[in-house]
């Protein structure tokens, strides 16, 4: 994967990355594995949720879900 960067932006990664005692490369990839790492977590975390709620009978019916899902499209 290449990310462009500004000189500009290159520069000021680079002394970020270094201030962190790590090269620009090693420091994009922990940082974009992290995030990974959190994005999937938060997902499964949601997953999680919404099961236990169902497990618990705490449901909603499908006229409440479709309405849910209008007022998402048009945000």
């Amino acid at each position: 994967m290449h990310v462009p960067l500004t000189p500009e932006e290159e520069a000021r990664f680079a002394k970020l990355a270094s201030a962190v005692g790590k090269k620009p490369e090693q420091w994009a990839h922990d940082i974009l594995a992290g995030v990974a790492v959190a994005e999937d977590e938060a997902f499964r975390a949601a997953v999680q949720l919404g099961i236990d709620q169902a497990d618990r009978g705490e449901l909603i019916d499908e006229a409440d879900m479709d309405a849910r899902v209008r007022r998402m499209l048009r945000s």
